[in-house]
């Protein structure tokens, strides 16, 4: 017996496939009836319900109720970090079809996670906020977080985003988030949810119908380039 966590009960319940395509179909935060998700994963709704009750008694997704219906979402901004993560780490997805190559290439250029920007947009982001001296790396590798600069604040207030952190919060303000498309840090915390949800706001980036892909408007190009020098 040892006194560390037992992570193998969360491992199990990751490493079968079609609970795994659950897990990341949900990383956007939205909450999917179970017909939805067990059409996204090729089951039957008989298999995708015993799946979905494993998931929600081992604490990976919660269920809300709407009369007769059921709807599904992760538990936590934690687990979708862990299943962001693992997924940084895996290997490349084999691409067996057109369709297939074509969410690929979708999902790697713009995506949400669960409320903030992915894939080569995010990155493009996040580079240009390091570029402009708005952010900072720290110089500790290990750390967690980017720091936000005097000069950073003043843009993001002019930019319509306001940092307000409720005393004594742990909220996390600019997540160091390893993108697994990239392989290279995107943001996530508040400001990365700031930010997806201004650049939504102003029209600038539009997400796709039943889609973690994000898809940037011609406003958005042009917004994106003028402020940022974002080329996309």
């Amino acid at each position: 017996m040892n006194a560390y966590p037992n992570i193998s009960v969360i491992a199990s319940l990751i490493a079968d496939p079609s609970r795994a395509v659950f897990l990341e179909a949900l990383l956007d935060g939205r909450a999917l009836p179970a017909g939805e998700l067990a059409y996204m994963a090729g089951v039957t709704p008989q298999t995708a319900s015993n799946h979905l009750a494993k998931l929600v008694e081992g604490g990976l997704l919660v269920v809300e109720r709407q009369g007769r219906h059921r709807y599904y979402r992760l538990a936590s901004k934690e687990i979708a970090f862990l299943i962001e993560t693992m997924g940084s780490i895996a290997p490349p997805v084999q691409v067996r079809s057109l369709k297939q190559s074509n969410q690929l290439q979708q999902l790697s250029f713009a995506r949400t996670c669960y409320g903030h920007l992915a894939g080569k947009l995010g990155i493009s982001l996040c580079e240009a906020l390091l570029r402009e001296g708005y952010l900072v790396d720290p110089e500790d590798e290990q750390a967690k977080d980017y720091h936000i600069t005097e000069r950073g604040y003043q843009w993001f207030t002019s930019f319509g985003i306001e940092l307000q952190v409720k005393p004594g919060s742990r909220r996390a303000i600019a997540r160091k988030c390893l993108d697994w498309s990239e392989r290279r840090h995107h943001l996530s915390g508040l400001l990365g949810e700031q930010l997806e949800r201004r650049l939504s706001h102003l029209e600038w980036t539009r997400q796709k119908s039943g889609s973690r892909s994000v898809e940037v408007t011609e406003a958005g190009k042009k917004g994106l380039y003028e402020m940022l020098g974002i080329s996309l």
